[in-house]
């Protein structure tokens, strides 16, 4: 059976029939406290609780922590932004640990940044190290993934895109909301990874609403691969991609080639104008909240809740 731990800035809890029940433990990190297996199991029997609402939560992964995302990895987003599911590579790009943040904290634009997108995404977090080299399938996968979260990947796209690369432009401080739980999963609840469905809404306005069988490369296929190359620790996190709905949209064919053949300072002018008329962009006040849940209720990673502000 799965269970929520939750972060305050200055204890750890586990969700529980009545409440939030405090882990007794001196855990500091993510890393430390799944270590601290007994003291998870005491809290989880606790009638000693609070009502969460009473928590002011943070992130349950706690920084630093190497956080690696995959690109393009919905086979709906793949075709929204012009691609083809068939041939897209398994590829990974790192964020900044400093990203993270808290699933009701405020998501920061920064004033030089105009096109701010989102994008609801699975977290695995990890329970045990995988060094270079470790085999990774979907019969032990369990042993290395110790539970789930909600993120958000959110993306400067105005910075993104004309310099062809993706750390700077999603690794801004506050551009990774986490939480509010990490959802602890035995083997058997880790198989229903397919049937998990990400859904993130603007100012109530359901944007993105699509289940992980639309996801190209899962869990297992992409740790054999990452760790090819790419230690992975406890307390690490994983962001596996997101499905179609992010402000962000391929242009019409004829309208890309023709930009195709403009030179690279034209094409961009040209393409950001367009963009800057696309009202589903990110604006100063706008709620963004996301979910990640089976549809039966089985498995739910709770709902984030954050306000954009433009910084002054």
């Amino acid at each position: 059976m799965s269970t929520a731990v939750l972060r305050t800035a200055d204890a750890w809890w586990m969700l529980t029939a009545t409440g939030a029940a405090k882990v007794h433990t001196s855990a500091t990190t993510t890393s430390e406290l799944l270590a601290d297996r007994p003291a998870l199991v005491a809290a989880a029997t606790s009638g000693d609780t609070v009502p969460v609402d009473d928590l002011a939560l943070v992130s349950p992964v706690t920084a630093p922590c190497r956080v690696v995302a995959q690109m393009t990895n919905f086979a709906s987003h793949v075709k929204d932004t012009g691609g083809d599911p068939a041939t897209v590579p398994l590829t990974f790009f790192r964020k900044t640990s400093g990203s993270i943040t808290g699933p009701f904290a405020d998501v920061v634009r920064p004033a030089h940044v105009r096109l701010l997108d989102y994008e609801v995404e699975i977290g695995l977090v990890f329970g045990r190290e995988l060094p270079v080299g470790t085999t990774v399938t979907d019969d032990n996968l369990a042993e290395y993934v110790a539970g789930l979260v909600v993120t958000n990947d959110i993306s400067a796209r105005d910075v993104q895109l004309p310099k062809t690369q993706f750390y700077e432009a999603k690794s801004y401080p506050t551009f990774t909301p986490v939480g509010p739980a990490l959802v602890l999963l035995d083997a058997d609840e880790l198989k229903r990874f397919t049937d998990l469905r990400l859904k993130l809404w603007v100012n109530g306005e359901l944007r993105q609403d699509m289940t992980v069988a639309d996801m190209i490369y899962r869990p297992a296929r992409a740790l054999q691969t990452l760790t090819r190359f790419q230690r992975v620790d406890p307390g690490d996190l994983l962001l596996t991609g997101t499905p179609v709905g992010t402000a962000l949209s391929a242009p019409p064919k004829p309208l890309a080639f023709v930009a195709s053949l403009l030179p690279p300072a034209v094409k961009w002018k040209m393409f950001f104008k367009g963009q800057a008329r696309n009202p589903r962009y990110l604006k100063d006040g706008d709620v963004v909240e996301a979910t990640v849940a089976t549809d039966d209720g089985a498995i739910d990673l709770g709902r984030q809740r954050t306000v954009v502000r433009y910084a002054r």
